[in-house]
């Protein structure tokens, strides 16, 4: 894994946060849906195992992935969306660092993962795209989670405000971009008309 020396321990976990009531998908468990040949949590896991160690799933709904061969942590805090999933991961988390993605982002790239997970001091490594931070993808510290309980304590649970609390190590448009020649990284799957958008994402990527 590219987050270890030959020798030495893993450094860094991994969590997928698949808690959400996917509301605008009528309660459907997004992880499972199949984007080309496999579900977006296959593809996700396939790539989180080869930068962390363990990967664990974040989610009330245990039953949904007892085939994945992985832990199921629950919300810490319910009904605290995806800040809270985001608390519940690092507070499930065995290192001190943790990298935190969503379940409905099918186009994750190695690249990314790997950059994401590089050796940093700051408490959130994030990226910032084009329509801004990208908190659903990123690596936290354990040194966060004493701000995210503040927050949710306070109501207040839009993750990308907490870049206000935190040293933050961004990245930036140009980077990203290297981590990704098709643009599709923070694509993601909130309602209906986003999974066909996906599919045929899919398909257009499959014939380049």
């Amino acid at each position: 894994m590219s987050q270890r020396p030959d020798s030495g321990p893993p450094t860094i976990a991994a969590a997928i946060l698949a808690g959400g009531l996917a509301r605008r998908m009528a309660g459907e468990n997004k992880a499972i849906l199949r984007i080309g040949d496999r579900r977006i949590i296959d593809g996700q896991l396939a790539l989180l195992r080869q930068v962390a160690d363990p990967v664990f799933v974040v989610s009330e709904r245990r039953a949904a992935f007892e085939d994945l061969g992985v832990t199921v942590a629950g919300d810490v805090i319910p009904g605290a969306g995806a800040l809270g999933g985001i608390y519940s991961a690092i507070l499930s988390s065995p290192h001190p660092r943790i990298l935190v993605v969503a379940c409905d982002m099918p186009f994750l790239t190695l690249p990314l993962l790997q950059r994401l997970t590089a050796p940093s001091d700051a408490d959130l490594v994030i990226p910032r795209s084009t329509r801004g931070y990208e908190p659903l993808c990123a690596t936290w510290s354990a040194t966060c989670a004493p701000a995210i309980r503040r927050r949710i304590d306070r109501g207040l649970l839009k993750a990308a405000l907490l870049t206000e609390d935190l040293r933050v190590e961004e990245i930036g448009p140009e980077a990203l971009a290297s981590c990704d020649s098709h643009g599709l990284l923070f694509v993601n799957v909130n309602t209906p008309h986003d999974y066909e958008r996906a599919q045929e994402l899919s398909r257009l990527k499959s014939k380049r």
